[in-house]
């Protein structure tokens, strides 16, 4: 890999001084190849993240709730779109990108393979899932890669909201009556483990985090940023009154202790052996196959809109010959 670096004038250069990679500089291949990779999984992620909790849009307990939680929804359509913008700076189709989602072979998160139960998870999802990518995508604001890191910017910030509102869901429910906050545990209890899963296999075990930490575009390991999230959680649930599902957690002044989550349940979900895999990529696949007319219409519009620039402009130009 090294070699390919050095036949890349300038790239080295560029991330020692902490500068950005844009798309028409010269770039390893490896290096666009992690990216496309990267960037278009956390596309994915975004995209069928709408599904856990658009399925509660219908039964949400108040209007105001309802409003915030499609304003959310809307937000992760608009995130994911961000994200394969950014990927087609790398020279990518965003039509061969879905084709890579719909038929397996390129993934999205596993938490969005879990199910949705009660309307806590709306709040746990917020809590500790928005949570988890915030922790995840802050680092993300300094990538190597241009596009991506100003993509995140926008993207982060309307995260720390939607962290905002899955905390006030829960700490509603935890001040309200007994069985409102046994909900508000028992969503706890189910996407503790999940949550810690979203920061990948322990760093031994990942093959990826060495040569994008070497690039820039990670900043920090899989375990660094498992430990952020839990000495940042941790006191939040203290706050709720809730209990973290670990008895090995224990506080040892910086940081906190915790068990490792079994990450067999992580490849395993990762394999498409998830509660909801299945039924996630087929609701995906359908909502794009049912959507195939406005992609058509669009194209057709745009192609007549640019027939007619072109008309007027030949137009123009015979009328200045004459």
């Amino acid at each position: 890999m090294t070699g390919a670096i050095s036949e890349v004038p300038g790239f080295q250069a560029t991330l020692d001084a902490d500068g950005r990679i844009e798309p028409r500089d010269a770039m390893p291949a490896g290096y666009r190849k992690t990216l496309i990779r990267q960037i278009a999984q956390h596309a994915h992620s975004e995209i069928i993240g709408m599904q856990p909790e658009g399925n509660w849009i219908s039964r949400a307990p108040s209007l105001r709730r309802k409003a915030i939680l499609m304003a959310k929804v809307q937000d992760e359509a608009g995130h994911g779109l961000y994200l394969y913008a950014a990927a087609e700076t790398l020279g990518v189709d965003r039509a061969d990108l879905l084709d890579l989602l719909h038929t397996g072979r390129q993934k999205y998160s596993s938490i969005f393979n879990y199910p949705t139960l009660t309307w806590a998870d709306i709040g746990a999802i917020g809590w500790l899932v928005d949570g988890a990518a915030i922790v995840n995508q802050v680092p993300l604001c300094r990538c190597s890669y241009g596009p991506y890191a100003r993509a995140m910017v926008r993207v982060c910030k309307e995260e720390s909201f939607h962290q905002r509102q899955g905390f006030e869901i829960l700490y509603t429910l935890c001040n309200g009556t007994e069985a409102q906050k046994a909900m508000a545990q028992d969503a706890l209890d189910r996407w503790w483990w999940p949550s810690l899963m979203m920061f990948g296999p322990p760093d031994a075990d990942s093959p990826n985090t060495a040569q994008s930490m070497a690039w820039g575009i990670k900043r920090h390991s899989n375990d660094e940023l498992r430990q952020r999230f839990v000495d940042m959680t941790v006191p939040q649930a203290d706050i709720l009154g809730l209990r973290i599902p670990d008895d090995g957690l224990r506080n040892e002044g910086d940081h906190y202790v915790f068990t490792e989550p079994d990450f067999t349940e992580l490849y395993e979900v990762v394999k498409g052996n998830g509660p909801c895999n299945k039924e996630r990529l087929a609701h995906r696949v359908k909502a794009h196959e049912d959507g195939a007319w406005v992609r058509e219409a669009a194209a057709a519009y745009a192609e007549k809109q640019a027939q007619k620039q072109s008309d007027k402009k030949s137009d123009e130009q015979q009328g200045s010959a004459a």
